[in-house]
């Protein structure tokens, strides 16, 4: 890409030589050597320091600006530098405008610059401003586009999220409806029902929290040692054993048992025990 050409040469007009008084020819002279050493700040303050006023003291002032990157001072400069080379002064400004990425004004500004002086410059950067201003435009547009899209994306993520909402407001809805509407005699019922099944789980809680531990675990544990199954199955055969005493002692009334026990000594029955 060739690189914007910018007309800028300092000129400084023989009327303001002529009417400059030593001391104001030598800051013209000062001034002209800070533009070369690229000085441009204390050249265009060296300028405004002159009492003269002439159109081409303000293209000079223009000119240093310019360099100085003070594209809005520089506009002002030569707006008031109206008197000079106007077709120089156009492009001047159209360069400023264009530094400033203001894309119609500096169109604007070469295009009249080019009807006063036809200029290969000039007409080169015409044509560099339009295709600036066009892909800039081509820019925004994408990015509009992208912004547009990402806004139907946000706004469908939304609508699926409220449909889903009203999905479940519509089906909370239509339960409590039903329940409204379900016969008296149909929901007591079912009350009922679950009531019965509540304690029945209840009850069986209470069973399993009540079963002896042992019981529960059976003989077949294999965690029990052999001596405490044997126990396990003489307590068995007590308990028969004295069920079936009891059992018999409520069918023959109370029997009355009395043993005497003692070492090496047989059993002898009381005689005042009564028979079975």
């Amino acid at each position: 890409m060739k690189k914007v050409f910018i007309l800028f040469t300092i000129h400084y007009s023989l009327f303001t030589v002529l009417n400059a008084g030593l001391t104001d020819f030598k800051t013209i002279k000062e001034a002209n050597q800070a533009y070369e050493a690229g000085e441009y700040a204390k050249s265009a303050a060296l300028l405004n320091s002159l009492e003269a006023k002439s159109p081409q003291k303000q293209y000079d002032i223009g000119n240093a600006l310019y360099n100085d990157k003070k594209y809005d001072e520089a506009i002002e400069a030569y707006e008031k530098a109206e008197g000079v080379d106007e077709a120089a002064r156009l492009h001047n400004m159209g360069n400023s405008y264009f530094q400033k990425k203001e894309w119609d004004k500096a169109i604007e500004a070469y295009e009249k610059a080019l009807d006063l002086k036809k200029d290969e410059d000039t007409k080169f950067n015409l044509g560099l401003a339009k295709q600036q201003k066009k892909q800039e435009e081509q820019k925004k547009q994408e990015q509009e586009k992208q912004e547009e899209k990402k806004n139907e994306n946000d706004q469908n993520k939304e609508d699926k999220k409220d449909q889903g909402q009203q999905q479940n407001k519509d089906q909370k809805e239509k339960e409590e409806k039903n329940k409204e509407n379900q016969d008296p005699k149909e929901k007591e019922g079912k009350n009922k029902e679950e009531e019965k099944k509540k304690k029945g789980d209840r009850e069986k809680s209470d069973s399993e929290k009540k079963k002896d531990p042992q019981e529960k675990n059976g003989d077949n544990d294999p965690d029990r040692s052999e001596e405490q199954k044997q126990m396990s199955k003489e307590e068995k055969r007590k308990e028969q054993e004295l069920k079936r005493l009891m059992k018999k002692m409520g069918q023959n009334k109370t029997p009355t048992m009395m043993y005497q026990m003692g070492e090496g000594k047989k059993d002898q029955r009381n005689e005042d025990a009564k028979p079975w």
